[in-house]
Formats: C-alpha cells, sequence, structure tokens
C-alpha cells in the first residue's frame, strides 16, 4: 500500500525573522478599521465646522437663542442680551 506524502510547500517551509510579518487583517468591504477611523475624523471636522456655521447664521432667530444657546455652558453668559433701562430708550 503506498502511502500519501505531504506536499512539500515552500512558503510554509522557512520563514525568516527579518522578512515581512504578514498576518490577516480585518475588513469589511475592503474598508479596514483604520481607513474608517481616519474618515470618520476627517467628516466630523466638516460636520463641526458646519454646525458652528448654522448656529452663528440661525443666532439671530430668538426661538434658537432662547432654547439652544442660551443652554450652551460658555457661550450662554455671552448671547445674553444686556438690558437697557426704560429711561435711556428713546423709543
Amino acid at each position: 500500500m503506498v502511502s500519501s506524502t505531504p506536499r512539500f510547500n515552500a512558503y510554509n517551509a522557512y520563514k525568516s525573522v527579518y522578512g515581512p510579518k504578514y498576518h490577516y487583517q480585518p475588513n469589511f468591504k475592503g474598508f479596514t478599521a483604520t481607513q474608517a477611523t481616519r474618515l470618520g475624523f476627517g467628516i466630523g471636522k466638516y460636520g463641526a465646522a458646519a454646525l458652528v456655521a448654522v448656529l452663528f447664521l440661525a443666532s439671530g432667530i430668538p426661538r434658537v437663542h432662547k432654547d439652544v444657546l442660551s443652554h450652551v455652558p460658555v457661550v450662554g453668559k455671552l448671547t445674553e442680551k444686556p438690558t437697557v433701562p426704560e429711561s435711556d430708550n428713546p423709543f
């Protein structure tokens, strides 16, 4: 009876300690976790800038001023309108 000999695999035969360290990198449809994190931070920066722009443009609307901007800890004190006494009001 002839026994089968194991195949010789040249890739696994010798692995140098100085050679490249190949390993499996998990991905989802070609996107790795590093790429997703980098993309998320990039989109987050543009999203934060857009949010600041929208709040700046909408700050003149009384509802936004009262409901949103007055509840932000640092910005709330800065957005308060000074009260003018009735004696100084020309109208």
